[in-house]
């Protein structure tokens, strides 16, 4: 029998706001409705309703949900959000990502989001996985509850039966809405719940049960194997830029190869590569020649081998396009065009204030064949060849910005100070700084 005690026991005691997902469905309202039932839980929750624009109903069904969150006497709150389709994702991915986009502003640190979903969704989403040819994450399913934003995603009704909630809202006599969409089979999660699902259920039953049992087997397997990825990580990345050092990566298998790739991926927050992807990074750019400059693609995101270490960078960034900007003299910050930011601050050493207000001072971006002096070095030095010194990878050179005091190159960002502009006499003085965006 469903009762409220399966919300009170995931709901952290500490909670301050609850906020439920109610898309007016059978699920979502059975949900709010059993919540409001417990009159600790009943204070703290807001009925949210996501309004994605994507069924003329949309507004209709907003409309009912205020009303019913009203009877229950809980706050209600309806969110527009807009879906636009884009190559590679399916709509129904795109639509989640965008409900979970407007719930997580929600949340502060001791909130929590609940959600409907139930065994046979679990079910469904441990096939789809399998289909798609998952690993143990993906076969885990979802959580039943993981951290969200600031706050906490819960799943009260994970290990409940559709039965079990379609029994609660017939004794109830609850009032639904239901989504046409939901019996189009153009969508994966609606064929497989309208076509294949009844018809392994008349030949195992208790398929939901099962599946739920061997997703919570993977769940604790990936737990495991999140632990050693990231003990194989931290020996193997550069804390300071986010790299792969590729020797210490090549001491291990092929296998904790790829487990470390894939680590690395999550840690950058991007979506995990496909194991052919994986395969490509590790034969075409981590085993390529040394004097190679391979690369390989993804979504928004370019790997790349430098010396001995693998970068993962956004594809905007490199070798962004810059032009010369003016350094207003009654300023000490300016924003470059790619967003991030050069600063002064006073110092006993550095480029002397005086010279430094009595010049025009411009930034400009590397052309080739640019030298400086520096102090306590003999002769002039290329740029080319002080950004090898540094290890600086090439696809970084051309958005470094360089100082130019009445057209003499004073600085470059903040790394190094010409010696015709250093000056260490305890005068008053400007350092720059450089933040990266």
């Amino acid at each position: 029998m469903l009762v409220p005690d399966c919300i009170v026991s995931i709901v952290p005691p500490k909670t301050e706001k609850i906020f439920i997902a109610y898309s007016g469905g059978m699920d979502s309202h059975v949900l709010l409705h059993l919540a409001a039932l417990n009159a600790d839980l009943k204070s703290k929750i807001t009925a949210v309703y996501i309004n994605h624009g994507l069924q003329i109903e949309t507004d209709e069904w907003a409309e009912h949900c205020g009303k019913v969150a009203k009877a229950l006497g809980v706050k209600f709150e309806c969110l527009k959000v807009k879906v636009q389709k884009t190559a590679g994702q399916s709509l129904e991915e795109l639509a989640r990502e965008e409900r979970y986009r407007a719930l997580k502003i929600l949340l502060g640190p001791d909130d929590v989001v609940l959600l409907a979903q139930h065994r046979e969704d679990q079910m469904e989403t441990v096939l789809l996985q399998l289909f798609r040819g998952a690993g143990v994450q993906g076969l885990s399913g979802m959580p039943a509850s993981i951290s969200f934003g600031l706050g906490l995603m819960c799943r009260p009704f994970l290990d409940i039966s559709k039965q079990e909630i379609d029994a609660y809202a017939a004794e109830r006599k609850l009032f639904w809405v239901e989504d046409p969409s939901n019996k189009s089979d153009d969508f994966d999660r609606n064929f497989l719940r309208n076509q294949v699902v009844p018809q392994l259920k008349q030949k195992w039953p208790a398929l939901d049960k099962t599946i739920a049992r061997s997703a919570r087997h993977c769940a604790n397997a990936h737990h495991l194997s999140e632990k050693l990825a990231n003990e194989l990580l931290n020996y193997v990345v550069d804390k300071s830029d986010q790299t792969l050092i590729i020797t210490h990566l090549l001491e291990f298998d092929i296998n904790r190869q790829h487990l470390v790739i894939r680590q690395w991926f999550k840690a950058n927050h991007l979506r995990m590569p496909a194991e052919k992807k994986i395969q490509g990074i590790v034969n075409e750019v981590i085993n390529a020649k040394e004097s190679a400059n391979p690369e390989a693609r993804g979504q928004g995101y370019s790997i790349r081998r430098y010396r001995n270490k693998l970068y993962c960078l956004k594809i905007g960034d490199i070798n962004q396009e810059c032009s010369q900007q003016y350094w207003n003299e009654n300023s000490k910050q300016l924003e470059l065009q790619d967003g991030s930011i050069l600063m002064l601050s006073e110092s006993a050493e550095g480029i002397p204030k005086a010279e430094w207000s009595k010049a025009e001072v411009t930034v400009k971006y590397r052309q080739g064949a640019e030298k400086i002096r520096l102090p306590g070095r003999v002769g002039s030095h290329s740029l080319k060849k002080l950004y090898q010194e540094k290890s600086i990878p090439p696809w970084l050179r051309g958005n470094i910005p360089l100082l130019y005091l009445d057209n003499n190159l004073a600085a470059v960002a903040d790394l190094w100070v010409s010696a015709d502009y250093f000056s260490h006499k305890n005068e008053p003085c400007y350092q720059v700084s450089w933040i990266k965006s």
